[in-house]
């Protein structure tokens, strides 16, 4: 009685884990919306699947089996790349496709600009700016 209990836990956990990636993966667009028999993307959305499947994954470690963690460690890589390329399609996307709004977008820029400023030398800084004082004219000067 106690295996079938683990079983029935086992399918569903599992079940649980693909209905967040399900659903992720019809948030970036790539599976048709079985409701509205469309493509719609929702960067947004998807964001929040990934995140619910990354705390899933933290929440539940040391209790998963090889394979469930394994399971889930894959899911989350295909989402992120996936993502990752969505996001770069973004700027050209129309407007109401469930696009990144400003201020979306400019979250996004805030991420590559850290990842940027990370990979910089930190001890080379940026020279403050100097204003220059304007050169008194001499006395020669002011004769011509």
């Amino acid at each position: 009685m106690a295996e079938e209990q683990i079983k029935k836990e086992d399918q569903l956990f599992i079940h649980l884990v693909n209905t967040f990636v399900q659903s992720a993966w019809i948030s970036l667009g790539k599976v048709k919306n079985p409701v509205t028999d469309t493509l719609e993307r929702n960067l947004e959305q998807a964001t929040y699947y990934i995140d619910l499947l990354d705390m899933l994954q933290t929440k539940m470690k040391g209790n998963l089996s090889e394979w469930e963690e394994q399971y889930i460690i894959h899911s989350l890589s295909e989402l992120k790349l996936n993502f990752i390329d969505e996001q770069k399609k973004g700027a050209g996307a129309p407007e109401g496709s469930g696009e990144p709004t400003g201020a979306e977008s400019s979250e996004s820029d805030d991420l590559e600009k850290s990842a940027e400023k990370k990979t910089e030398n930190p001890e080379v800084k940026e020279k403050p700016k100097v204003k220059k004082k304007a050169k008194k004219a001499t006395k020669k000067e002011k004769k011509d």
